[in-house]
């Protein structure tokens, strides 16, 4: 799992821990996340199927996509389809994955972030590359849907291209856990992702047997997905592995996630996708590919869609 690494990472700035008085956020629970399919019919973990949105927002949805090992020709994507109403946050760890739309594209790969914000409505489509189609290869990566706030729905749509050598690296006090913010803002590091709802999102890689307490927003909701390994979380060490969402309570100021001193041999570290935000508390409306805030917004939305409004909606596209 490459994603974005580092040959030293004492060299590194230091995300202190919060003092030992300070509160704690518990654990509510660990959820496993089903497998489905997406798009052409590449394999995804649901990881927050079951869990209430009150625990969720700002957020909506999120597939782990693979990790799986494709032979020749085997490589699937997505067909053309729209959005309309939130973001989506592709973060990649193995592969290479490409993604266009009317005004253009690009490819994302390994410790890569693509943030397409929707907003009034776009069409696009996500597949590998012809050549990987061709040889086959490892294929990994996190999908995030982020809702936007009533006042940014309508929004003209845009990208972040976010490159793996601009994300934030950081790490523990003891070296332990090399920690990658992608956005928002842990212990005095900013990602750079560039959002409309405060969040903060970050893949924290624990080695065995080490443990990580972070500071964390007051504000926020957090959340914990487990990529791989084996761990616990919380100050009560509940189990977590591979495959498994925390989520902890909405009280405390700090996060805390250690690393299982035996991991399985195909897993050298205990890999966290940890992200939390500042809920937005409006009605959700979801149908498919709109996020909105009433039925009649959903319904205008796939009326625009079949009109053909969508496909002409015009994308800026940001490097960073």
């Amino acid at each position: 799992m490459p994603a974005v690494t580092v040959d030293n990472i004492l060299t590194l700035p230091r995300i202190e821990a919060p003092a030992p008085d300070r509160p704690a956020r518990p654990v509510l629970g660990v959820r496993t996340a089903p497998v489905g399919y997406e798009g052409e019919g590449f394999p995804v973990r649901r990881a927050f199927a079951g869990i209430d949105q009150r625990f969720l927002d700002p957020f909506i949805h999120m597939d782990q996509m693979g990790e799986v090992q494709y032979g020749p020709g085997e490589p699937k994507g997505t067909p053309w389809h729209p959005h309309r109403g939130f973001e989506t946050v592709t973060y990649m760890i193995d592969g290479i994955l490409e993604h266009k739309d009317s005004n253009g594209g690009g490819t994302i790969t390994g410790g890569d972030t693509q943030w397409m914000t929707a907003g009034a409505g776009i069409l696009h489509i996500e597949a590998p590359p012809e050549h990987v189609v061709v040889s086959g290869g490892l294929f990994h990566g996190v999908q995030l849907w982020v809702n936007l706030p009533r006042d940014n729905k309508m929004a003209q749509p845009r990208y972040q291209d976010i490159s793996g050598s601009n994300v934030a690296l950081a790490s523990s006090p003891d070296g332990g856990t090399l920690i990658r913010v992608v956005a928002g803002e842990i212990g005095g590091v900013h990602g750079p992702g560039v959002t409309h709802t405060p969040i903060a999102l970050a893949h924290l890689t624990i080695a065995p047997g080490a443990s990580v307490t972070l500071p964390w927003n007051t504000e926020y909701n957090a959340l914990a997905y487990v990529l791989a390994g084996d761990g616990t979380a919380g100050a009560e060490q509940a189990p977590a592995r591979s495959g498994q969402t925390v989520v902890f309570g909405p009280k405390g100021d700090s996060i805390t996630l250690t690393a299982a001193a035996a991991q399985d041999s195909r897993t050298e570290s205990f890999e966290v996708f940890l992200l939390g935000g500042r809920p937005i508390r409006e009605p959700v409306a979801m149908y498919g590919p709109f996020v909105m805030n009433t039925k009649a917004e959903i319904i205008q939305a796939f009326e625009d869609y079949q009109a053909g409004r969508l496909g002409s909606v015009p994308a800026e596209h940001e490097q960073r």
